[in-house]
């Protein structure tokens, strides 16, 4: 509780204090006549005693320039239309070179007063860069703002094509001067000049740059703003433009009678651009006087159906040739594997299929002939599958997964006592 009175008791021991509010509650008191001279472009004299007037040329608050009629000095001039949105007489000021000399000097001022030790004299420059960052942000959200609202006010309702022009002109060079203004920060200088103090650091990098890229995002915006404006205008410029020779040409030629173009057999050559149209023709039926002219053009037609039946007899052909191979394979197979359960009943012992197929030197893959050996002991009926006994020889893939790889199977006779199958 006694820190917020010994603050402010500090601030207001500070000269500037006192000589601000009574600036401000000076203009605050002629508000009314400082407002209608902001709008009329020059100051009513007699609105003011002579007391007052004197006061307000010793507070730099109005102005003689050049022996002129009285007026508001230009920063005032610009305060009051920055707090009003008044875009006629609202300044884009996207100059940051500025701004970044008056960086560097504090961030210079600061190291050496903490080097020093003076924790006060750190504080306030820490202030005054804090300050100096914001409003170099702040003007580019100022211009951009501005920027905003002119092409939404000053550009749509100009009063003829040649203002629009101008506000054209206007935009695209206030738009040029923020994306310069972008330019000139660069982040590398900004890192090496804060080093490893975290506050400057926090500071001058990344708050500043997340304020850029957020005004680079509103920039975006108006700039396909000013896109889109653009295109309107030039839509309206060629109309216009057409309307204004039209009736330059009908003024010339009072007489003249607009043709039936659609029409028209003769067109002139710089209209008739496009190709000529094909009419469609049919064969007339019902005029059995040309039926032997038809019949020579039908005959004259030429023809390849015996080479597409051809063509298509060999694909089918190739195709039943393949099918045939298969299915005899698929016979083959089938009866390799009859021959091997065969072994299986004539054998004292359980038989391998890996070692049947490699002894047999039978010409199938391993996996196929497996695959083949399992299917067909469980293709049996459930009488004769009691009758044999089926043991996997398997491994796990991996130890992430529940994936087996079958390597071997072995079949032998279930009346074999040491033999168990696991199904």
């Amino acid at each position: 509780m006694s820190q917020a009175p010994k603050q402010k008791s500090t601030a207001q021991s500070n000269p500037l204090f006192a000589l601000g509010k009574e600036r401000l509650e000076l203009i605050g008191k002629h508000a009314d006549a400082l407002m209608q001279g902001y709008l009329d472009g020059h100051i009513n004299e007699s609105a003011f005693s002579q007391q007052a007037l004197q006061k307000l040329l010793d507070s730099r608050v109005l102005d003689y320039p050049d022996e002129q009629t009285l007026s508001l000095r230009p920063i005032v001039n610009e305060l009051i239309a920055s707090l009003t949105q008044d875009e006629r007489k609202r300044q884009i000021n996207s100059d940051v070179g500025e701004h970044l000399d008056q960086i560097h000097t504090r961030v210079q001022s600061l190291q050496a007063a903490r080097q020093k030790g003076d924790y006060a004299a750190t504080e306030h420059h820490l202030q005054l860069l804090t300050e100096r960052v914001n409003d170099m942000t702040g003007q580019f959200g100022d211009a951009i703002e501005s920027l905003w609202h002119r092409l939404n006010t000053e550009f749509g309702f100009v009063s003829s094509l040649d203002d629009k022009i101008l506000e054209i002109e206007l935009a695209q060079r206030q738009l040029r001067r923020i994306l310069d203004g972008f330019g000139i920060i660069n982040f590398d200088d900004l890192i090496q000049l804060a080093g490893s103090d975290g506050s400057l650091r926090k500071l001058l990098v990344s708050q500043l740059q997340a304020r850029i890229s957020e005004h680079s995002g509103s920039l975006l915006e108006v700039q396909k703003r000013l896109v889109l404006l653009m295109s309107r205008f030039r839509q309206q410029q060629d109309k216009a433009l057409l309307i204004n020779r039209m009736s330059a040409f009908l003024r010339q030629h009072p007489n003249f009678q607009v043709g039936d173009y659609p029409n028209r057999s003769q067109v002139p050559a710089v209209v008739n651009q496009a190709h000529g149209i094909h009419a469609q023709a049919f064969i007339a039926l019902d005029r059995p006087q040309d039926s032997y002219a038809l019949a020579e053009l039908a005959r004259a037609v030429p023809r390849e159906p015996e080479q597409n039946a051809k063509s298509e007899s060999q694909t089918q052909g190739f195709s039943v040739a393949l099918q045939n191979l298969v299915a005899t394979e698929q016979k083959q197979l089938a009866k390799d594997v009859e021959d091997f359960f065969i072994q299986v009943i004539e054998s004292p012992e359980a038989l391998s299929g890996v070692d049947y197929l490699a002894e047999k030197e039978l010409p199938w893959e391993p996996e196929m002939w497996l695959f083949q050996i399992v299917a067909e002991y469980q293709g049996l009926p459930e009488q004769n599958k009691q009758s044999f006994m089926l043991e996997k020889d398997s491994a796990q893939k991996s130890r992430f997964n529940q994936l087996h790889i079958i390597r071997d199977v072995k079949v032998g006779m279930h009346l074999l006592g040491n033999f168990q199958a696991v199904g």
